[in-house]
């Protein structure tokens, strides 16, 4: 009953609208019904040429429709802008290998038959299998991505990329052009390495300031994806800051702590590649994803880079201080299980892969000992949020820091110069 009384309002609409047209066309376009006629045939012919006032309604929904649609369209150009003006830099990295040449050998696996099955098989009768022919060939094995930070060839990419010391690596740039790279350092705390080609004139990409990034701004991330798009971009935003990962890949596995998160999608190949921001500056080094998940991806900021990049410049390798102490990361949980004076600070505690303080470490060599609680490093307060190692990692080799401990319950200041990880 009640579709049937749908189906008819319809049928009566209509017949409505056919009343209307042909009553507005026949009044010649005058009173209630030419109104109609008019507002109803606008659209089509849009209105009559002839008349100011419709022009002028034409163009002030022109400028609305601008004024509502611009914000997106300023978007969309900055997104473009920013992919523009660091694609140049951004490469891709493949890694080859020379891998054993497999061939089919023969093989018979029940050994010699009975004569009552040789009917069936045969005499000769006997399978295959793959065996090495002792022969090699420089196979392509992996792939990652990276970016130029100097014109005379420069490239940042991650450790992981390429750890394999006796693999071969070669840059494709984005214009095609290919070149044998060099492993010039691989930073020994952070997933950080640099390379070379012999080039120059290249596109240098721009270091952003990955201290200013705030939660929720816009994340372009470009990369060699599943290790055969290269360039692709994607866009997100920033979604989380400080966070501590354990990323594993391969037969590495390490903490990560203090990396960006983002929801620009970072697949498999993207490693190394930046993570951009509006500006079309690198903020962040795409190194991790969240395996099952939609979306999670990390990346090192680009600020604890800036060392690396600057002490192969100089010195022709990756110079990472070191304070030399193990330690465990204090908690109000850990705090109240062991009865300790403070809530936060690093715990000074050894372990089975060694003593709290590493023999004539700078640690030991400024007098810290076992069960000490690094509380601040030059004011700084060490905590989940800032954790010692992150913290260090912020100074250079030879500078001399001021570290706050708790030592039984008394604190005190001692000063440290930070040396070089062996």
């Amino acid at each position: 009953m009640t579709n049937n009384k749908i189906k008819r309002g319809f049928v009566l609409l209509g017949f409505g609208l056919i009343l209307v047209l042909v009553l507005g066309a026949s009044q010649a376009k005058a009173g209630f019904f030419g109104d109609i006629w008019n507002s109803i045939k606008k659209p089509f012919t849009g209105g009559e040429a002839s008349s100011s006032t419709s022009q002028s309604s034409n163009t002030k929904d022109q400028k609305s429709e601008t004024s509502l649609y611009k914000p997106a369209l300023d978007y969309e150009q900055a997104v473009i802008g920013a992919v523009k003006k660091a694609t140049p830099a951004v490469v891709s990295i493949t890694i080859s290998k020379l891998v054993p040449i497999l061939e089919n050998c023969p093989s018979n696996p029940f050994g010699d038959l009975p004569p009552e099955f040789q009917q069936f098989f045969g005499q000769d009768f006997q399978f295959s299998q793959p065996c090495d022919s002792g022969k090699k060939q420089l196979q392509e094995v992996g792939g990652g991505s990276g970016f130029i930070v100097s014109s005379n060839g420069l490239i940042l990419t991650n450790r992981h990329v390429v750890s394999d010391t006796k693999a071969s690596y070669t840059v494709i740039l984005s214009n095609g052009k290919k070149y044998d790279a060099k492993v010039l350092a691989r930073d020994p705390v952070q997933d950080l390495a640099v390379v070379q080609i012999q080039a120059s004139g290249l596109p240098a990409i721009t270091l952003g300031d990955s201290g200013s990034v705030q939660l929720g701004q816009t994340a372009i991330a470009i990369g060699n994806a599943l290790g055969q798009f290269g360039n692709t971009v994607s866009v997100g935003v920033i979604s989380g800051l400080g966070r501590n990962v354990t990323a594993s890949g391969g037969d590495m596995t390490e903490q990560i702590s203090g990396v960006i998160q983002t929801d620009a999608a970072i697949n498999p190949g993207n490693s190394g590649g930046p993570l951009l921001n509006l500006r079309g500056e690198v903020i962040g080094i795409n190194t991790a994803i969240v395996s099952g998940a939609q979306n999670i991806g990390f990346a090192l900021p680009i600020n604890r880079a800036k060392r690396d990049i600057s002490s192969v410049t100089t010195s022709g390798e990756i110079q990472a201080p070191y304070l030399g102490v193990r330690y465990i990361l204090i908690n109000p949980d850990l705090a109240k299980k062991e009865k300790l004076p403070v809530d936060y600070g690093a715990l000074a505690r050894g372990n089975e892969d060694g003593p709290a303080v590493l023999k004539d470490s700078p640690a030991a060599k400024a007098g810290i000992l076992a069960e000490d609680i690094i509380l601040e490093i030059n004011g700084k307060k060490i905590d989940k949020d800032n954790g010692l190692a992150e913290v260090v990692s912020e100074y250079n080799v030879g500078q001399t820091i001021t570290l706050k401990i708790n030592r039984a319950g008394k604190e005190l200041t001692l000063p440290v110069t930070l040396g070089k990880r062996p």
